[in-house]
């Protein structure tokens, strides 16, 4: 059984920093790309960024990059989202997924959902 578990997510004030973490089991090995979404309240949900599970290649969506890090421990199984200079539009509600077959599209694809940890940016 495959299972995605986020964590790190909080309440903190415009500018600061959070990590998140996605820690997987089960079948890890076939996972092709780990990827983050988020959603906010009354919106879709929206992909931030994903990571092949080798690391070469990541891809983020234009609102975040130069501000979030995507990175992976193999080792731990675990995906990391380093956000810094969080905004209020940040606040969302993210959550980790994997897709096991290789799509071009780094946002499409997904097979298996975390339950998602919230993010909340005071102004």
């Amino acid at each position: 059984q495959v299972q995605l578990v986020e964590s790190g997510g909080g309440l903190v004030q415009a500018g600061a920093s959070l990590r998140l973490s996605c820690a997987a089991s089960g079948r890890t090995f076939s996972y092709y790309r780990m990827g983050w979404f988020r959603q906010a309240p009354g919106k879709d949900r929206e992909f931030v960024g994903a990571i092949t599970w080798s690391g070469r290649n990541i891809d983020y969506t234009d609102s975040v990059k130069g501000r979030f890090t995507i990175s992976r421990d193999n080792a731990k199984n675990t995906v990391y989202l380093q956000m810094n200079s969080l905004k209020p539009e940040d606040t969302a509600v993210y959550y980790c997924a994997a897709v096991t077959k290789y799509y071009s599209d780094y946002s499409k694809g997904y097979d298996y959902w975390g339950q998602g940890t919230q993010v909340t940016v005071s102004s």
